[in-house]
């Protein structure tokens, strides 16, 4: 039985001749959440070289030599405050009282810069105690895990000023509510983190 080709007038359409309607923002949150996992996927390549160069110390200092556990637990501390005080911000944008969110946003930002401060003041110290990325596998492993997760600290206070000025001057509108829960996600995000980075480099590392 031989097969017979169906023939029609109707050109072949290989793409929509419209492209279909979205709600405004409606495709963000999926977006975000696609760059968080990529970030994920950044940090857990970062924790696996920690773990495999972390104990390398090519007969230099260790951990226990190095750590100010205090300094560390102190320098967590502002960043879970962060987070709690990021959580206040949500919750006023939530009633749309723009100067509580403001003044809120205006905390978090300030405990983020006491984390950044404290972790400058960290690799300070350790240089000048000579503990430099070249030093050893170690260190190398330890300044490029920590350094970046302070880099999206940075990234995440620039971003928290720029949409403190646009909540500023153009108030708790949609765009901007939606932006200050994809930034409310990063910053949690880091929190999660940070976690990770306290326990696995600095309390294990002390245990070694």
């Amino acid at each position: 039985m031989s097969a017979t080709a169906i023939k029609t007038d109707e050109p072949v359409v290989f793409h929509l001749p419209e492209e279909p309607h979205h709600p405004e923002g409606s495709s963000t949150g999926l977006g975000f959440w696609m760059y968080l996992m990529s970030d994920c996927l950044i940090f857990a390549m970062l924790f696996a070289t920690f773990g495999v160069l972390g104990g390398n110390y090519a007969a230099g200092p260790g951990p226990k030599e190095l750590f100010d556990l205090d300094l560390v637990a102190v320098n967590t501390a502002m960043l879970l405050f962060s987070s709690i005080t990021y959580g206040f911000a949500m919750l006023a944008m939530g009633k749309n009282r723009i100067n509580q969110t403001l003044i809120w946003l205006a905390v978090t930002g300030l405990f983020g810069l006491a984390f950044l401060g404290i972790e400058l003041y960290e690799f300070a110290h350790l240089i000048h105690e000579g503990a430099t990325p070249q030093r050893s596998a170690f260190l190398s492993s330890f300044f490029v895990l920590v350094g970046t997760h302070g880099l999206h600290v940075t990234f995440g206070i620039i971003w928290l000023v720029t949409l403190m000025v646009q909540v500023k001057f153009k108030g708790l509108i949609p765009a901007n509510k939606r932006r200050l829960m994809c930034l409310s996600m990063f910053w949690h995000f880091l929190d999660v983190i940070w976690i990770g980075v306290f326990t696995f480099v600095y309390l294990l590392g002390m245990l070694r």
